[in-house]
């Protein structure tokens, strides 16, 4: 992971408090940062993908390749988080500005698009370098070709690029993973952030309410003080 760090250069840069959603409960931020840290996307030309990095010191708290399926959402002016499947978890970002979470975001959306076109470009290649060895493999056996042979039908160009998509290069046994799993997962939290939001607006209700009733009581313990003190002086006399 350092080597390729130090191999690659940043695209884009910008700073931001790192969190992470809580892995036991799957409700509450974890911040994995005690201050802003820096949050980079990478290109990796080797291997055509687009990644987000940050580094608190020598540790990385955020290592996510961007994929066609993943989405970035703005849940406050200065906060938004994206699922990644691969990684199992929630990524969150704090901003200092609203213009900086927006630059942010827009740049997913570029570098995403981009994943998105690489990967296609990919799956032509793959499909024209396997025509031949299907040819070979065939024997005496002769088909005529057509554009389906060579590009493949649209069902047959369609499962490669789930498979394609859904395949963690660092970690071969996921590839069996649903495509929409990180969609899936995304909804799921966003329900939980609804949900949240909720329990939130009931909780700052009663504190207000809460405040209320002990500024009532501090004015009726000052009430009983100044009855006692004159009961006091009453007695005294």
């Amino acid at each position: 992971f350092l080597l390729f760090v130090l191999r690659e250069q940043p695209i884009f840069s910008t700073r931001a408090h790192v969190f992470q959603i809580d892995p036991n409960t799957k409700k509450n931020w974890v911040p994995t940062s005690k201050h802003a840290v820096t949050v980079s996307y990478f290109y990796d030309s080797t291997r055509n993908v687009y990644r987000i990095i940050s580094l608190d010191g020598s540790k990385a708290i955020i290592n996510s390749t961007i994929t066609p399926n993943m989405t970035f959402t703005k849940t406050s002016q200065k906060f938004g988080q994206w699922a990644d499947s691969r990684a199992n978890t929630v990524y969150g970002l704090g901003f200092s500005s609203e213009h900086h979470l927006s630059k942010f975001a827009e740049k997913f959306q570029e570098f995403k698009e981009a994943a998105r076109l690489a990967k296609e470009k990919s799956h032509e290649k793959m499909e024209l370098t396997s025509t031949p060895s299907q040819e070979s493999a065939g024997g005496d056996i002769q088909s005529p070709l057509t554009p389906e042979s060579i590009n493949g039908t649209d069902d047959e160009r369609a499962t490669p690029e789930v498979t394609q998509n859904s395949e963690p290069r660092a970690e071969p046994t996921q590839n069996a993973l649903p495509f929409t799993h990180s969609s899936t997962i995304s909804k799921h939290w966003e329900a939980e952030l609804a949900t949240l939001k909720g329990n939130n607006a009931k909780l700052t209700a009663a504190l207000l309410e809460s405040t209320a009733n002990v500024k009532q009581w501090k004015q009726q313990l000052a009430a009983y003080q100044e009855e006692a003190e004159r009961l006091h002086k009453r007695v005294s006399q």
